[in-house]
């Protein structure tokens, strides 16, 4: 009872606070765009590591400033909380994961992006393995024919968990880069050459400080 009761406040609480954490680090840092000037009205897929997560609502709106975007995140507790964080920033969301509702999921999502809708993914979650791309991105990628943008964020100053991602909280007065790739096409590619193309992408700038 009181772990439900917990969970229930933890929803309402966190989300907001988390929110406003989000924000007070974004205006507190420095901020340097390695990005391209327009991706354009098409839709898109944007991907980021599921550890650089928290800080990807500033690289989206980069590009639409009335978003219109759902992101793909799991069912579990810890998705509900992020779930409602986003909902802060005016995305909305699909519910589903690898080992939870992900057919289901997936269909959802391919519907949503022939609807006109951006999608936003984590290649790597929502439990892992790090750094490796799970065959979600792929196969909506492939299956509707869109373009994706793959994004790495990268703090000069932060704190890092010790959760399966190694999650990384910027700290405030700091250095946010954002490093933003254009459209790119994985039509033609196989399944694992696309896969290690974006993965390879991803880890581009994982020296740089």
């Amino acid at each position: 009872m009181l772990k439900k009761l917990f969970r229930s406040l933890a929803l309402i609480i966190v989300p907001f606070l988390g929110s406003l954490l989000i924000r007070f680090i974004y205006l507190t840092n420095k901020k340097e765009f390695y990005a391209p000037e327009s991706l354009g009205d098409e839709t898109f897929i944007m991907a980021c590591w599921h550890g650089e997560l928290l800080m990807i609502p500033f690289a989206y709106t980069k590009y639409r400033k009335n978003p219109h975007v759902k992101l793909l995140i799991s069912e579990h507790f810890d998705g509900n909380i992020i779930a409602k964080t986003l909902g802060f920033f005016g995305f909305e969301t699909i519910r589903g994961s690898s080992t939870r509702g992900g057919a289901k999921a997936l269909i959802q999502s391919m519907k949503e992006l022939k609807r006109g809708y951006d999608l936003g993914i984590t290649p790597d979650g929502p439990k892992g393995p790090r750094h490796e791309v799970a065959d979600g991105i792929l196969v909506m990628a492939q299956k509707t024919k869109a373009r994706i943008v793959l994004v790495e964020i990268k703090a000069t100053k932060f704190w890092r968990l010790s959760s399966w991602d190694e999650f990384i909280i910027p700290k405030p007065f700091g250095t946010l880069r954002y490093y933003i790739t254009d459209l790119l096409d994985i039509n033609s590619m196989e399944m694992e050459e696309a896969r290690a193309f974006i993965k390879k992408s991803l880890l581009e700038h994982e020296k740089v400080n």
